[in-house]
């Protein structure tokens, strides 16, 4: 079994693409064992990001992720599971360029360049299988996620300060 990680980035979101995006990759007849909404926090984005973090266009890239050039600061992160993941969403998310992307793919029929050359391609979706490992331990915790898809170990902590829902 192999894992992917997609979110659909804040102009999906912002464009109400959700739904479009799910029914797209629903076609890979894989399964979700992860789902979440969360804020991108600029340590996230900076993490998630790092590979890029040479290049000239790295901070407009944090920002967008972030949700500061839409102006919605969250995104939505899946976890897909099933053979050839990987392969499968990214066919159907299509190239990282929007111009080159096929126009029947996600990217290819919703994703723009802006004009200081940013892809604004709605959706991320992990390149390989390490890539895969790295952004779902970064994004999500143990016990977000249906099975056990990596090892894990227990911990105590103490003096953990927790915000849970007040009663009454």
């Amino acid at each position: 079994m192999e894992q992917t990680l997609v979110i659909i980035k804040p102009d999906g979101l912002i464009k109400s693409l959700t739904g479009n995006i799910l029914t797209r990759l629903s076609e890979t007849k894989l399964v979700i064992i992860g789902a979440k909404v969360l804020h991108v926090t600029e340590e996230l984005a900076r993490q998630h990001y790092r590979h890029l973090s040479d290049k000239p266009f790295f901070n407009e890239l944090i920002h967008y992720l972030m949700g500061d050039v839409h102006h919605t600061h969250r995104v939505m992160l899946l976890i897909y599971q099933g053979d050839g993941a990987i392969s499968k969403v990214r066919e159907v998310v299509g190239d990282t360029n929007p111009e080159k992307a096929d126009p029947v793919s996600i990217r290819g029929a919703y994703g723009r360049i802006t004009t200081t050359g940013v892809f604004e391609n709605v959706v991320h979706a992990s390149s390989s299988v390490e890539d895969a490992e790295n952004e779902i331990k970064l994004w999500f915790k143990p016990y977000e996620v249906v099975g056990d898809i990596y090892p894990t170990k227990e911990v105590v902590r103490e003096k953990i300060i927790e915000r849970v829902w007040a009663t009454g």
